[in-house]
């Protein structure tokens, strides 16, 4: 039992670093957490959770071994990820700076806010589309998770994932939402849309022409 126990803590660790690594979920949920609201940025978490889910779904099945070993299925993946960030990135980028236009730091979530189900759809298929996160996902459920581990365990280190996941994202958004980083967000509006919109392109870009 002691073993399963450093399984699950050893599990926690790796993919709580991982989440705190910039990549395309961080880099949508500042994105939206600064552009919308708290709640918003929150709303995203919850779909990164949800797409960590379906990864996990699909290792749990053994379709993660096929996805890694056949190129086709792997490069679909990869593009479908890679348009789905330069979409996002074009929208940014042609966002306008709303000149003249005040955020109300005190009640921001009423500033031209995105609905939940748009978050939640948003923070999903940034996750699910991500090619690296189906590769996290292969080498811990290969590598860190051994065959014929229990299925209590595997269940109880699915909810840790999807939990770190929704969790570390919504003090993302917390922290991204204080007034004193809205406020210089505030001043620099456009110039922020530009510059998220560019990496987010930049990251698009970087996976479709990554090799595997």
């Amino acid at each position: 039992m002691s073993n399963y126990i450093f399984l699950i803590g050893t599990i926690a660790v790796i993919h709580l670093l991982a989440c705190i690594s910039p990549g395309p979920d961080f880099l949508l949920a500042v994105k939206n957490s600064i552009t919308y609201s708290r709640k918003t940025g929150s709303w995203t978490a919850v779909g990164f959770g949800l797409g960590m889910a379906v990864h996990i779904s699909y290792c749990l099945a053994g379709l993660a071994l096929i996805i890694s070993q056949s190129i086709l299925i792997f490069n679909a993946l990869k593009l479908l990820g890679a348009a789905y960030l330069l979409y996002l990135g074009m929208q940014s980028l042609l966002a306008k700076g709303h000149r003249g236009h005040r955020l109300d730091l005190d009640c921001p979530e009423k500033n031209n806010d995105i609905s939940p189900l748009k978050a939640v759809s948003m923070g999903f298929l940034t996750n699910v589309l991500n090619p690296k996160a189906t590769l996290f996902m292969l080498g811990l459920f290969t590598v860190v998770i051994l065959p014929g581990t229990p299925a209590v365990v595997l269940a109880l280190a699915s909810l840790i994932i999807v939990a770190d996941t929704v969790f570390w994202f919504i003090l993302v958004a917390h922290l991204f939402t204080r007034r004193r980083i809205r406020a210089v967000y505030q001043r620099t509006q456009a110039l922020s849309h530009r510059f998220f919109g560019g990496l987010l392109i930049i990251l698009g870009l970087k996976i479709a022409f990554a090799k595997k």
